[in-house]
């Protein structure tokens, strides 16, 4: 016999975590979840594929879903991005809307409260890095927000030190409908593996490469071997579009790729308590964002 509405008492559900690009989203998920699931740079638009952070507070298992930034978008790669953003905004149970309070209401924010007005979305307001900025000047912000009519609560936070997150954590929770945890006590993500590690390099190339070309760079985790000492090889290829773009991921004497190797490995053997031989590849690839496999690796819509 199922159990009756009423007598469950677990709460289950999902939160976007939607904003403009690098309001914080990636931040704030690695906060909420306890460690480094999202790639965190001061590059915008760092964030491609949606990834899942699931958490338990109290008796709600809260699964955050981080999302592209939300911006105009012109190529392929781009619309695909946004749309993943808003697709992560339509499944949720709540909406969490972050600004960065340096930013303000600026064109990409009042693209975001104008969508969800249009689908009739209320979400929670997280006025993001607080740290940053004096309290006098988020008031009269957050009041100017609150009148666009769409924000249920408004939160002032910091994702870097953790100001005001638990606040918004227990918000959350209590907000989520009853039901029961779908997700094992000790599970964190729904992301392969593979995926991971691929962003931890993809990562260094954002932190380690200027201009453009982080850009034009993917990373793929082309094999995967389990070892019987306990560790791990992964071989990943860094597809980029010319071959001058593979010279400079190279280095001089290769100087480039060790590092970000070297970087990656490090970031890799915390997140999976494992000792890892990573080995990379440059590969030129020059329509790899027209390439369906690649959005699909990136848990993407090719045909957005």
């Amino acid at each position: 016999m199922s159990e009756r509405a009423d007598e469950i008492t677990t709460r289950y559900g999902h939160v976007a975590l939607i904003g403009a690009p690098n309001a914080g989203k990636s931040t704030l998920l690695n906060r909420l979840v306890g460690s480094r699931l999202a790639i965190v740079t001061p590059k915008v638009q760092t964030t491609r594929a949606r990834m899942l952070g699931i958490v338990i507070h109290g008796n709600a298992q809260i699964v955050f879903i981080d999302t592209p930034g939300i911006f105009g978008p012109k190529r392929r790669l781009e619309r695909a991005m946004v749309k993943a953003a808003w697709a992560g905004a339509q499944d949720a149970d709540v909406v969490v809307v972050l600004v960065d309070v340096a930013r303000g209401l600026d064109e990409d924010t009042g693209r975001i409260i104008d969508g969800l007005r249009a689908e009739g979305r209320r979400a929670v307001l997280a006025l993001n890095k607080i740290d940053k900025v004096k309290r006098a000047g988020l008031l009269p912000l957050a009041q100017a927000l609150d009148q666009e009519g769409v924000f249920d609560r408004v939160f002032m936070i910091s994702a870097l030190t953790g100001d005001g997150v638990e606040d918004l954590k227990a918000y959350l929770a209590n907000a989520l409908p009853k039901g029961p945890w779908l997700y094992r006590e000790d599970e964190i993500t729904d992301a392969p593996l593979r995926l991971l590690a691929a962003e931890a390099t993809r990562e260094q190339i954002f932190r380690q490469l200027h201009q453009e070309l982080p850009y034009s760079a993917t990373v793929e985790t082309e094999k995967w071997e389990d070892r019987p000492d306990g560790s791990v090889r992964i071989d990943q290829i860094i597809h980029v579009a010319r071959e001058g773009q593979r010279a400079i991921v190279l280095g001089k004497g290769g100087q480039q790729i060790k590092s970000i190797g070297a970087a990656a490995r490090a970031e890799l053997e915390t997140m999976f308590s494992r000792r890892v031989h990573l080995f990379l590849h440059v590969r030129v690839t020059e329509d790899w964002t027209e390439d369906r496999e690649r959005y699909a690796a990136m848990r993407l819509d090719f045909d957005e």
